[in-house]
């Protein structure tokens, strides 16, 4: 008993080790393709750039015509697959994983609502004489867990696990803020025959589940229908990913656990083309901005300067004095081998929003005109959050050989 328990524990750890590993290189891969894509912006290959990402991609026959642009097609249908592993990530933290207990849960889930409330509050009083704006409230409240793990990939040993593991938390209860914000502030011109369709593959989802369904296969292919309908209804078609892993077994029908654990095995599948391929396709396509003719001033305008501040002071202040408040209420222990000097510091660097800010971003805003200012603010809240989430963590934490 005692060896099988001690193997449980090792296996655990080495499940969280290698989830952490393939993160933080994804991250990495992540700044690359951004980095890449500014350049390509900014020389002469821009013409190629804006080309490439607004070609038309599509099926055609006959009368039918299902195309998009590349852009599109990235925001709607890759990002469906990234909203699909969060999924698959939420509701195995939320049954089995960090989350599955309030002890463990209760001050990530804190400090990630502290994280989301504090940084639109920023945003609307920056914004607060320009109505216009006022839709972008939620581009700065997210987190982007690549890009911040990628950057504490950076410190080796320096950083503690226990960071790590905090961090990791935070950014998915954030993911999951984020759905519900798409999903209730960001939908619009609704087609109920849409949505009729879209609630008959959710009633076969919930079907299959019921009935035991073990075939991974047999959800994904009725998600790609529902993702369809879903595309058609006016709600946004990413979604149809988080709906669809919803309804992936956790557990056999009989309540008990499941040996053959199918969310492991889909989150293990689709790790590596997330982390190395649809994320950093999708920071190509919506990172690549032109900075002809862009002044220092331009970045103290109310939408760039709105997410500039609530990336870098609203998710500082709202995470660290939630954390803090909760700790010395008793609501929740300190988490172990951390300072609250490091604790800062793992404030600062979840003011990374990127991936998830931009996304949001493309949102809120469909005027063309505004993106420039919105990648603008993105970019630059995420490289000084990450600029100063390094250093801070890099200065308060030993180094371990």
């Amino acid at each position: 008993m005692i060896s099988k328990a001690f193997n449980n524990i090792e296996n655990q750890t080495r499940r969280v080790q290698q989830f952490f590993k393939l993160e933080s290189a994804g991250g990495i891969v992540l700044i690359f393709a951004a980095a890449l894509a500014m350049i390509m912006a900014n020389t002469g290959l821009a013409t190629f750039y804006d080309h490439l990402i607004h070609t038309k991609v599509g099926v055609y026959f006959g009368e039918f015509d299902f195309s998009k642009q590349l852009l599109h097609w990235i925001n709607d249908g890759l990002m469906a697959i990234f909203f699909f592993l969060v999924g698959l990530e939420i509701k195995r933290e939320l049954l089995g994983g960090q989350l599955s207990s309030k002890e463990n849960a209760i001050l990530p889930a804190l400090a990630a609502i502290g994280g989301m409330a504090v940084p639109a509050l920023v945003y609307v009083f920056i914004n607060r004489d320009h109505p216009e704006l006022l839709h972008g409230w939620a581009i700065p409240s997210a987190t982007d867990i690549a890009f911040a793990l990628g950057i504490l990939s950076l410190l080796g040993k320096r950083a503690p696990i226990s960071l790590k593991v905090l961090l990791t938390a935070i950014a998915v209860i954030d993911d999951l803020g984020a759905v519900i914000i798409i999903a209730l502030f960001y939908t619009d011109g609704l087609s109920m025959q849409a949505l009729g369709a879209a609630s008959v593959f959710i009633a076969m989802l919930a079907a299959m589940n019921r009935l035991g369904v073990r075939r991974g296969a047999a959800y994904v292919l009725v998600g790609v229908f529902l993702w369809l309908a879903v595309l058609k209804s006016g709600v946004h078609a990413t979604l149809a990913g988080v709906i669809t892993a919803l309804f992936i077994p956790y557990r056999k029908p009989d309540g008990s656990k499941d040996s053959k654990n199918l969310i492991a095995e889909m989150e293990h599948a689709l790790h590596p083309w997330v982390a190395f391929m649809i994320m950093p396709v999708f920071a190509f396509a919506n990172a690549g901005v032109s900075l002809s003719g862009v002044s220092f001033s331009d970045l103290l305008n109310p939408l760039p300067l709105g997410i500039m501040a609530g990336l870098i002071i609203g998710k500082q202040t709202g995470i660290f004095f939630t954390i803090y408040a909760a700790v010395k209420t008793g609501l929740s222990p300190m988490p172990k081998n951390t300072t609250w000097f490091q604790i800062y510091a793992l404030s600062a660097l979840c003011g990374i929003g990127f991936t998830m800010s931009l996304f949001i971003g493309t949102l809120a805003f469909s005027d063309p005109s505004f993106m420039a200012p919105v990648r603008l603010g993105v970019l630059g809240g995420s490289i000084i959050s990450a600029i100063t989430g390094y250093l801070l963590i890099r200065l308060t934490c030993k180094n371990k050989t």
